[in-house]
């Protein structure tokens, strides 16, 4: 196991993925901001306080779960049986600019998976990717328009990213994946 990031590394991270988010966006833009399943909830979350604050207003926040979109869901490499959650959305997402959020961008199938998703519930505006770390090896055409961390990892290895809401510790670990 190696960290990537400990957890003042993780603080500092999140601050230069607003700091990039907060000079792209337009403060008076109509933003919402979504975060996926389960790590990209917590992120989307800790980047909406920043918003809310910086831009004086309350930013519309919610969650997607894409479990039911992807493409492994009855691939027999999954070999683990999906939990689905609910989609936490509590406004309308038509012509909004969305924010989507996620922890780790790898092959890109996640992201795909969010964007059928978000289509399902309306037609977005805009929707633009912030991931805290961009792990490379993409499998489609998908890139993050805001990234806190580009790392170099193996194809055997597998990013995980602890977050103290909901694993108790802050930091990004690099760990030898179980299958390829």
């Amino acid at each position: 196991m190696k960290i990537l990031l400990n957890s003042d590394q993780i603080h500092t991270t999140v601050e230069a993925l607003f700091s990039q988010i907060i000079a792209d966006i337009s403060p008076n833009s109509d933003l919402a901001i979504i975060g996926l399943r389960s790590r990209g909830e917590i992120l989307a979350q800790r980047l909406n306080r920043k918003l809310n604050e910086q831009l004086g207003r309350e930013i519309p926040c919610g969650t997607l779960d894409i479990t039911l979109y992807r493409d492994d869901i009855h691939s027999p490499r999954s070999g683990v049986q999906p939990t689905v959650r609910a989609t936490e959305i509590a406004f309308d997402v038509n012509d909004k600019f969305i924010l989507l959020v996620d922890d780790v961008l790898h092959t890109g199938r996640s992201v795909r998976a969010a964007m059928d998703a978000l289509t399902d519930l309306g037609r977005p505006r805009a929707v633009r990717l912030a991931v805290l770390v961009d792990r490379g090896d993409r499998e489609l055409p998908i890139r993050a328009d805001y990234v806190g961390l580009r790392a170099e990892v193996e194809p055997n290895e597998s990013v995980l990213v602890h977050l103290i809401e909901e694993d108790q510790v802050d930091e990004v670990i690099v760990e030898q994946s179980e299958t390829l």
